[in-house]
């Protein structure tokens, strides 16, 4: 089961305004990518949401995981916000995330590195999985860590993957310290978003039951994998971009794929189930910071990390 209670310091990524959509008030977090609602009746809290997110400073939110619902939101204390601000360190330069319109791409050419993708990231690391069988392995072996499975584990904590309505970040962190530490690949990080209200990522979680889960932003490990094939007499070899995301399917999979599986029309109907804007980052991004998807916070000592695992290892995702 979800909680039905957690609080956290966060910072607000946006707040709807209700007098101009109607229904309820949407809060959106830097550090959650669930998205949580609150009734007009409390349009006081949203005032103060909006306050917090023009001056960019954080507030103490008690949210209700399980009914997607703000409970409370308050100011934090002196000693909660230098304690915020000394554990918040910025990723350098990061790359402006690129709008994207999936019915109008082309997923034979867009998963192709240096052809279409040609994000700054690349250039930060370079050496890529060698074959799709490699990432593969890599896949299975994250996948065997999930927090579902009896273990025993061979990393640290477990992954949390049977539930995918938010931790994202967390699960994304770890694999990257898994691709990078002991396979000593690449890993970036991709970040989906939907942005602005009422726009959502949408999607039916198969592996989990079948309930619908949506967000208003998404991360996972990209990682760049050497393909090669022959052709009659012809030798072809190119770099695709792909996913791994045990949270959302049993394999590696492309780009445009994971995007695609976003875009569950079905499991959204009040607004468009839609990814309006991607983003490659470097490995080391851990979620977004301004609800724009134009700077990154960090979480180098995997401090972040492992208090979501450990939060998060006895949940599901579906009733």
């Amino acid at each position: 089961m979800r909680p039905t209670k957690e609080t956290g310091i966060l910072t607000v990524a946006g707040v709807s305004d209700p007098r101009k959509k109607g229904g309820p008030i949407e809060a959106r977090f830097n550090e959650r990518q669930q998205i949580f609602e609150l009734p007009p009746s409390r349009a006081a809290v949203a005032d103060r949401l909006r306050e917090a997110l023009d001056r960019g400073a954080p507030v103490k939110a008690v949210l209700n995981p399980r009914r997607g619902t703000l409970e409370r939101a308050e100011s934090v204390t002196e000693r909660e916000l230098r304690a915020f601000e000394k554990e918040r360190i910025l990723l350098p330069e990061p790359s402006r995330p690129a709008t994207v319109d999936l019915a109008r791409i082309d997923p034979t050419t867009f998963n192709i590195v240096d052809h279409y993708l040609n994000w700054p990231s690349f250039q930060l690391c370079t050496k890529v999985i060698p074959s799709y069988k490699v990432a593969k392995d890599i896949f299975d072996f994250c996948a065997a860590q999930s927090c579902h499975l009896p273990g025993p584990y061979a990393i640290s904590h477990c992954i949390p993957f049977q539930y995918v309505r938010d931790g994202c970040y967390a699960r994304a962190h770890k694999m990257r310290q898994i691709i990078t530490d002991q396979y000593g690949y690449c890993c970036e990080k991709v970040f989906s978003f939907a942005i602005p209200y009422p726009t959502r990522l949408a999607l039916k979680a198969g592996k989990w039951g079948g309930c619908c889960v949506t967000w208003w932003y998404h991360v996972a490990p990209l990682v760049r994998v050497r393909i090669k094939i022959k052709l009659r007499s012809f030798n072809f070899e190119f770099v695709l971009a792909m996913v791994i995301d045990p949270g959302m399917f049993d394999k590696p999979v492309l780009l445009s794929t994971w995007l695609g599986a976003q875009e569950d029309q079905t499991c959204w109907s009040a607004g468009p189930a839609k990814v309006t804007k991607y983003s490659i980052q470097p490995g080391s991004a851990y979620w977004p910071a301004d609800g724009q998807g134009n700077t990154f916070a960090t979480d180098p000592n995997y401090t972040q990390t492992h208090q979501t695992l450990v939060g998060y290892k006895n949940l599901t995702t579906c009733p």
